[in-house]
C-alpha cells in the first residue's frame, strides 16, 4: 500500500511482507500439507530412496561406511527435495495453471519459489528426521564440523533447488518433468561418490566424478565427519567449487527461466 505524506508517495512495507509470507505459507499448503494429510504414504517415497542406498552401503562395506553413508543420505535427501521442485512446479504449471495466476499476480518468482522450496523441506522432513538421529547417534564432529555440514547441505539444496526450478519453467509435461527428474537425480546424487569415499574409485574415473558438484559436498563432509582427510587448498577449493556452481546456475535461472510467457 502507499500514502501521500509531504507530498511524496510512501510505501507501506508491512503489508507487502504479510502478502509475500502469506504467499509463502499458501505454496506450503498446496504443495506439502495437503498430500502430508490426505496421501500420508507418499511420504515413503522420500525415505525409501535415501535410506535404501546407506543400508546397502553399511550391508557391503560391513558397516565400515555407516558415518558416510549417512552423509551421503542427508546429501541426498536434500539434493532430492530440491529436483522434487521440477515436477511439482510443472504439475501445479500445466496441470493447474498455477504459475500463470502467480504471474499475474503481485507475487515474484523469487516468493513464489522460497514458498515451494520450503513446502519440499516440509514433506522431506520424515527422511531428514530419520537421518538425523542416525547421524547424532553415530557421526562424532566437533561445533565448526556440525557448521560445516550444515552449510553443505543447505548449499546443495540451493543448488538442486535452482535447477530444478529452471527446468519445470520449461517443462510442458508431467510426463517430461519425471524423466528430467530421474535423470538429474541420477547423475547428481546416484552415480558420483555420495556415500562413500572418492578414494574408492579408481583414478581414471575419478576425474568423472568431479564434475559432479554433489562430489565436492561429499568430500566436505566427510572431511568434517572425521572421514576424510583434505588439504587446506583441497578444502577451499572445494568450497569454491560447490558456491560458484550454485551462483552460476542461479544467474542462469534468473536469466533463462520461462517465468512467464512472452
Amino acid at each position: 500500500m502507499s500514502r501521500l505524506v509531504d507530498g511524496s508517495v510512501v510505501t507501506d512495507v508491512a503489508p507487502m511482507k504479510r502478502n509475500r509470507l502469506n504467499q509463502i505459507l499458501a505454496s506450503l499448503y498446496v504443495n506439502a500439507l495437503y498430500e502430508m494429510k490426505n496421501y500420508p504414504v507418499v511420504l515413503l517415497n522420500t525415505m525409501l530412496s535415501p535410506l535404501s542406498f546407506l543400508i546397502l552401503i553399511v550391508f557391503v562395506s560391513h558397516g565400515r561406511l555407516i558415518g558416510e553413508a549417512i552423509e551421503g543420505g542427508l546429501i541426498m535427501s536434500m539434493f532430492g527435495a530440491g529436483t522434487s521442485l521440477l515436477t511439482d512446479m510443472s504439475h501445479l504449471k500445466n496441470d493447474f495453471k498455477l504459475q500463470d495466476m502467480v504471474v499475474s499476480s503481485p507475487a515474484t518468482w523469487q516468493t513464489y519459489v522460497a514458498g515451494m522450496a520450503l513446502s519440499e523441506i516440509v514433506y522431506s522432513l520424515p527422511a531428514l528426521v530419520v537421518l538425523g538421529t542416525l547421524a547424532a547417534y553415530f557421526i562424532h564432529t566437533t561445533p565448526a564440523g556440525f557448521l560445516t555440514m550444515i552449510g553443505v547441505f543447505f548449499t546443495v539444496f540451493v543448488t538442486s533447488i535452482v535447477i530444478g526450478y529452471t527446468f519445470a519453467t520449461f517443462s510442458s509435461d508431467i510426463v517430461q518433468s519425471f524423466a528430467f527428474s530421474r535423470l538429474i537425480s541420477t547423475l547428481f546424487a546416484t552415480i558420483p561418490p555420495v556415500y562413500y569415499p572418492i578414494t574408492y574409485v579408481p583414478l581414471p574415473y575419478r576425474y568423472l566424478a568431479y564434475l559432479s558438484p554433489t562430489t565436492y559436498a561429499a568430500e566436505l563432509a566427510q572431511n568434517a565427519g572425521g572421514y576424510l582427510s583434505l588439504s587446506p587448498q583441497t578444502y577451499l577449493v572445494d568450497w569454491l567449487v560447490l558456491i560458484s556452481v550454485t551462483a552460476i546456475l542461479f544467474a542462469v535461472a534468473r536469466r533463462k527461466a520461462k517465468w512467464r510467457e512472452t
